[in-house]
């Protein structure tokens, strides 16, 4: 019987293919799944989803002539760096509700709202938006509320939809300042999200990391981009701001995180507590993956034939 991959954290910098390969992944035989990627049917978490809602309140905010909460304005980084664990806890939280059905909030805004500012206090951040005016707090969920419960939809859906032999896959990109030394400073980088991963996740989990330099990502990140709210919103098609590449995504931590544990493994956490996972490199330095953006009737055979055979050769390492 085939061994399958539990859990897939699907790690790069934007604009690198990741969310292209969960496409593929998306409308790959299930049986040719299993056989040759060792994927079970895919329950996909992102973190994306919670990125753009943080940024929708600060512009509603703004417009309310009230202080942004987590960036200064659309184009900037984080104002506290370790939203960045926030991220991260918001995603332990979509995996422990796995296998579960997830109760209909009365208002989705407020248990997005509620979510964020719990997720902040895990990583010792301030929970802001609990103290915002009560006036403030209450249009801000009206405006967002069609926006929060579609979060909620989705996780509703994939916490319902997974079943034991599923294979999970979370995506999230990381980085440090360009130009910036290694290793690189909390709460930057993957090493210091990684860290900040359940134990539960951290113990079922392998990687693939789909390399692509800094200055690459930076020119395929202009390239994906679409103008206004449905690209902003897009996984496949959200631009990133310039600032927040060079800022946030300017250097890359995982290859030498990935040196650090001899080329096999990622080494997370310290002491007794350090987790070993396995990792395994998809190079897409050479573009594999753009093509996937089109209709599915549209994918060149042979380009299709050279990324399965890629990903196969990957998937093979990543069996725990």
């Amino acid at each position: 019987m085939t061994q399958l991959i539990d859990t897939l954290l699907l790690l790069a910098l934007p604009a690198s293919g990741k969310s292209e390969i969960r496409r593929y992944l998306e409308h790959l035989d299930p049986r040719i799944a299993a056989e040759e990627l060792h994927l079970g049917p895919t329950t996909q978490l992102d973190d994306y989803p919670y990125v753009h809602l943080m940024r929708r309140i600060d512009e509603e905010l703004e417009s309310m002539g009230d202080p942004p909460i987590f960036c200064a304005d659309a184009a900037t980084p984080f104002l506290e760096p370790l939203d960045w664990g926030t991220l991260i806890h918001l995603l332990n939280e979509d995996y422990r509700l796995l296998g579960t059905e997830v109760q209909r909030p009365a208002s989705a805004a407020s248990w997005l709202f509620n979510r964020v500012d719990d997720a902040r206090r895990e990583v010792g951040a301030e929970a802001r938006l609990e103290k915002l005016p009560i006036r403030t707090r209450q249009a801000l969920g009206e405006i967002l509320e069609e926006e929060a419960e579609a979060v909620w939809e989705d996780l509703s859906q994939a916490a319902s939809g997974w079943r034991p032999g599923n294979t999970v896959v979370i995506e999230f990109a990381r980085g440090g300042p360009s130009g910036a030394s290694l290793p690189l400073s909390a709460p930057y980088g993957y090493q210091y999200s990684l860290g900040q991963l359940s134990e539960e996740i951290r113990s079922r989990s392998s990687i693939l990391f789909v390399w692509v330099t800094p200055e690459e990502s930076r020119r395929r990140n202009q390239a994906r981009a679409r103008p206004g709210r449905e690209g902003d919103a897009s996984i496949l098609h959200h631009g990133v701001p310039e600032a927040v590449m060079m800022g946030d995504y300017g250097t890359d931590d995982l290859p030498w995180l990935i040196e650090q544990g001899g080329g096999s493994v990622v080494r997370v956490g310290e002491g007794a507590d350090i987790s070993e996972i396995p990792v395994a490199v998809f190079d897409n330095r050479l573009d594999h993956t753009s093509f996937l953006r089109a209709d599915p009737e549209e994918w060149p055979e042979s380009a299709v034939a050279a990324l399965h055979a890629e990903l196969k050769s990957a998937f093979d390492r990543l069996v725990r």
